[in-house]
């Protein structure tokens, strides 16, 4: 098959991921460098739009991915600023392949300045692998930092289970929408491979993570539900500021309301939350 020069740029996936990075960015949530994003990819999505035998370079990795040999994901860049990914896809993003030997990746396009994936790549593919082991549809993390999580993380409790009964309350999808809640973490140095190792044991079993001071970590299968899974954390947690600087709750949803709730929607809350 001939491939047409710059034909990725017409690829759907390229174009979810300029949007979404768009609307990050536009919220004020990704700014300067701040927060990463990496979608994995099938190669049927990639074949027709690059030749992936034709790899431009091999970067090493200090994290041993082998689970994922094989996989292409595009991923934002290190040090890229999300204001100009639209502007500019081919300096900001990449499109790589994990190398077989699970301690490299290959770049099969992008990065064109020279660039490398995001510093936060070993934290993803822990979390790809964590994710894709109790789900076999899963395809996205998305790393940000969303400003009123960020905020609550200095002023609420971070026990996991009041943090999330918190952000259920605020908005009523929320317990649709997260009914297994928000993993936390404590706060870890960002970068390292132990942070990745903590926010993988939890989404084990969630797919939100709070790095406390810091930001949001969210897992799903497609670009648009991880965005808004943290889209409505985010809004619970404005709202729950907005609550706070008038004074405080005085009414909310009842423990009750929220198991019919639940149950309406056949969800389960995760346990140990309701008091019924």
């Amino acid at each position: 098959m001939t491939l047409i020069k710059d034909a990725i740029y017409s690829a759907p996936f390229l174009q979810e991921t300029l949007e979404t990075t768009s609307n990050l960015y536009r919220l004020g949530w990704d700014e300067r460098n701040g927060g990463n994003v990496s979608y994995l990819l099938h190669e049927y999505e990639v074949l027709p739009y690059l030749n992936v035998d034709d790899v431009k370079r091999i970067v090493p990795m200090n994290f041993d991915a082998t689970a994922l040999a094989g996989r292409y994901f595009i991923v934002t860049g290190s040090g890229k600023y999300f204001k100009n990914v639209k502007r500019d896809p081919s300096n900001n993003l990449g499109l790589i392949r994990i190398a077989a030997d699970g301690k490299s990746y290959e770049i099969i396009w992008g990065f064109e300045d020279g660039g490398v994936a995001t510093s936060e790549l070993p934290t993803h593919l822990m979390n790809h692998m964590k994710r894709l082991a109790v789900d076999k549809n899963h395809r996205v993390i998305m790393h940000c930092h969303a400003t009123n999580l960020i905020a609550m993380s200095f002023t609420h409790s971070l026990e996991e289970e009041d943090f999330t009964k918190t952000l259920w309350e605020m908005c009523t999808e929320c317990l649709v929408v997260f009914p297994e809640g928000v993993g936390i973490i404590p706060w870890i140095v960002p970068g390292t491979n132990a942070i990745g190792e903590a926010t993988a044991e939890k989404m084990e079993d969630v797919r939100l993570v709070l790095w406390p001071h810091h930001g949001i970590f969210g897992a799903g299968t497609t670009l648009d539900e991880t965005f808004g899974l943290i889209e409505t954390a985010e809004k619970a947690a404005e709202v729950y500021t907005i609550v706070c600087a008038q004074g405080g709750k005085k009414q909310t949803i009842t423990d009750a309301q929220l198991q019919e709730l639940a149950d309406a929607f056949g969800v389960v809350p995760r346990k140990g939350i309701l008091n019924l």
